[in-house]
């Protein structure tokens, strides 16, 4: 079997890199099926408010939970940004090898690899590929990587 030399690169977790994960990885839904559960619980809070004689407390915590719920909804990319940049590998190096085995990355708090046999799906986006694997899914930035590792996974896809 013919070995191809890895393919190395190093990039920063920065609010940007992790904007177009986001948006390259997740289709946001905010239609009104996804405000189901936010209906329901506001509803409910305001039922309990108004109509029974249940701790006030506790009705007008349901009804907080719904408006709460409604908001994560709504502003599902920037929560799920925040949180990663209040992770402790935000603003971290992280080193992407793309070889013949798989795709590894390695930075101060994990090492991670996806082995191809693992890979069901490798589809190519706008600005990366989404990888889906039998652990979940994940993204590669095209400004994270060369030109010759992009026609690696594309052969590899």
């Amino acid at each position: 079997m013919n070995k191809s030399k890895p393919y190395v690169s190093q990039f920063i977790l920065d609010k940007a890199h992790f904007n177009e994960c986001y948006s390259q990885s997740i289709d946001d839904d905010h239609s009104i099926s996804a405000y189901f559960k936010a209906i329901v619980l506001t509803l409910f809070g305001m039922v309990l408010v108004l109509f029974t004689a249940i701790n006030g407390y506790a009705a007008w915590f349901v009804f907080a939970i719904g408006i709460l719920e409604a908001l994560s909804v709504y502003y599902q990319k920037p929560w799920w940004v925040m949180r990663q940049m209040l992770g402790k590998s935000a603003k971290g190096k992280v080193t992407l090898t793309i070889d013949d085995k798989g795709i590894f990355t390695e930075s101060h708090y994990i090492n991670h690899g996806i082995l191809w046999e693992t890979i069901i799906t490798l589809k190519s986006t706008d600005k990366g590929w989404l990888i889906n694997h039998s652990s979940g899914r994940n993204y590669i930035s095209n400004a994270c990587i060369s030109v010759e590792a992009q026609h690696f996974l594309a052969t590899k896809s």
